[in-house]
């Protein structure tokens, strides 16, 4: 009998990233630890991820492809897709075919989608169910740090004197992040203000809870800058060198005096001044951001003032000081790097850059890029509802659970002439609408890398056999591709060929113009690969390794004057911005 092995692997809930070690049984048994090298998580794991060995059972499990409801092969159904789509591209252009994806995907599924829609079908409408959570840092990101990136890393919630979570229910959502800023507390007395409209399990291990009334949050934080800008926590200095338009977002605060953000906010007096004098006489001090202020129309405007108070202070980047961003899916973040949303290209190449489509194009020599920005999640599937939209292909995720207004998601779903659908699952609400049903790899059951909350890239490892013909995602796609006639972009012989090329794309043209750049990884090998442990981009051809590396610190920006920018953000109030805290 074979002794059981142990794999080191990366656990797939949530976007801490946690390392694991996996023991397999010769029984195919499979039980999970904590890795204690494991930079998110030393060892810690949740309730969920210590379960996550029973998830590996194949009840329920699709194990064959089917079309019409009847089992075919792999070949009959790959083919009908690919006749299908170019059936409809031909007919109604590339814009009438869509991809919904997913965070569960692995960077190496992600970015083969987003090659095939946006490089060889040519049209953007690739979007992932991380929109709904995410698309708020995203794009707030972008606005003041000229690129979607978080510039902290979780040691900075064990370095600061101050953590305050806002929208962010860490106990139960990230509770290996909760773990370790709790042992920090207890080591050095962090204090811990949690800025939510509801008492948590986070709020109850607060210092300071802040009930602010859903929609506030642009209020209170307009208000904390212009305490801080008529305070000596402002450094005057980093403004002036390093940030645009301060004097214009300033403006914006200045009406919100404590008393005004009392009246909007519900909260008292005394609380809202401490708070403030906290944040003023902190320099150590990561503000913390998750759902509760990205799920909301006014998300973008949330982050951004945050972010404000953050360069106000120049406290980004440094250590124990940042605005932090946590997602919650495990690849949320890896699939922003590859383009897996509709506003993107790729590697962090924007539609709206000079010559940022050309070198995507010609890097995948590909025959038909997607000229403009795409339909994001829920216009995607009013496309669909409104017939614009005639082929959808839905991967790894289950819409008619998680998308709002799921009624009107189903009454689109039917009225679609052509709907694929890749899933593990054998019968979910959204598995019954597919015409081609194709069943798809789990987590345990394929290789692939996933990216944490803190640009941490590690390898989620194969740890069994999937049931029946269920095949990777990325082995799907480039199918499905290779049917439709583009055969030689999508001839990878593995996920680590696929890992090499985005790699390559990383530093393609890059030149330290774009945070992002995996260089280094572009001449991995399938041993370096299948070895690969945990590293954090930035990792560029030739640069030294470092363990944390944060990023903007110096007061560079990815910015084309290398400045960050203040962003006004008036407060709107929760009707007129239909806020859904």
């Amino acid at each position: 009998m074979s002794p059981a092995q142990v794999i080191k692997t990366t656990c797939a809930y949530c976007g801490v990233g946690c390392g694991l070690l996996a023991t397999v049984s010769a029984q195919g048994t499979v039980t999970i630890a904590g890795d204690p090298a494991h930079p998110a998580n030393y060892g810690r794991l949740c309730a969920k991820g210590a379960a996550l060995g029973d998830t590996l059972g194949h009840d329920g499990r699709l194990r064959e492809p089917s079309s019409a409801g009847r089992v075919v092969s792999w070949d009959h159904a790959l083919t009908r897709v690919a006749r299908e789509f170019n059936a409809v591209i031909a007919e109604h252009g590339p814009d009438a075919v869509a991809f919904y994806v997913s965070g569960q995907l692995s960077t190496e599924d992600y970015y083969v989608a987003n090659k095939l829609m946006k490089g060889y079908i040519g049209s953007a409408n690739i979007d992932t169910n991380s929109r709904l959570c995410m698309a708020s840092s995203v794009a707030a990101h972008k606005r003041a740090f000229g690129e979607d990136v978080v510039p902290g890393v979780y040691a900075d919630l064990e370095l600061a004197d101050l953590v305050v979570l806002v929208g962010s229910n860490l106990a139960w959502c990230h509770p290996v992040l909760q773990q370790r800023l709790l042992a920090a507390r207890a080591e050095h007395g962090t204090r811990i203000v949690v800025i939510d409209p509801r008492a948590t399990a986070t709020s109850v291990d607060a210092d300071l809870h802040l009930p602010l009334a859903g929609g506030s949050d642009v209020a209170l934080f307009n208000g904390l800058l212009r305490h801080v800008l008529a305070s000596a926590a402002c450094d005057r200095d980093y403004v002036a060198r390093h940030t645009c338009d301060s004097a214009a977002t300033a403006a914006v605060t200045a009406d919100f005096d404590v008393a005004t953000v009392c009246r909007i906010t519900g909260l008292e007096r005394t609380d809202v001044e401490q708070f403030y004098a906290w944040f003023a006489t902190n320099p150590r001090t990561v503000t913390v951001y998750s759902q509760g202020v990205n799920q909301s129309r006014a998300g973008t405007d949330k982050v951004n003032a945050i972010i404000n108070c953050h360069l106000a202070t120049g406290r980004v980047g440094r250590p124990g000081a940042g605005p932090f961003s946590v997602t919650g899916q495990p690849n949320a973040m890896g699939g922003r790097e590859v383009g897996g949303m509709a506003t993107t290209l790729a590697a962090h190449l924007e539609f709206d850059q000079a010559h940022a489509r050309e070198l995507v194009q010609s890097f995948w020599h590909s025959p038909r890029m997607a000229p403009a920005p795409g339909l994001t999640a829920v216009d995607m599937f009013e496309a669909v509802a409104d017939g614009r939209i005639k082929a959808l292909w839905i991967m790894a995720t289950n819409p008619l659970v998680s998308l709002p207004q799921t009624s009107t998601v189903a009454a689109a779903l039917r009225r679609c002439p052509f709907v694929v659908v890749s899933d593990i699952s054998s019968d979910s609400v959204t598995t019954q609408m597919a015409d081609v049903l194709l069943p798809a790899a789990g987590w345990g059951e394929k290789d692939g890398t996933v990216t944490n909350s803190e640009r941490r890239i590690s390898r989620q490892r194969r740890l069994v056999a999937a049931p029946g013909a269920a095949q990777p995602d990325w082995w799907i796609i480039c199918e499905v591709a290779r049917r439709m006639g583009h055969g030689s972009g999508f001839a990878y012989a593995g996920a680590a060929a696929i890992l090499r090329e985005y790699a390559a794309l990383t530093a393609c043209g890059n030149g330290g113009t774009r945070a992002l750049d995996l260089g280094a990884l572009a001449q991995l090998d399938a041993g370096a690969y299948a070895t690969l442990a945990p590293l954090q981009w930035p990792v560029a051809d030739g640069a030294a390794a470092s363990a944390d590396r944060r990023l903007f610190g110096d007061g560079r920006f990815a910015t084309a004057d290398g400045r960050a920018r203040f962003v006004a953000t008036p407060y709107r109030g929760p009707a007129a911005s239909a806020d859904s805290d």
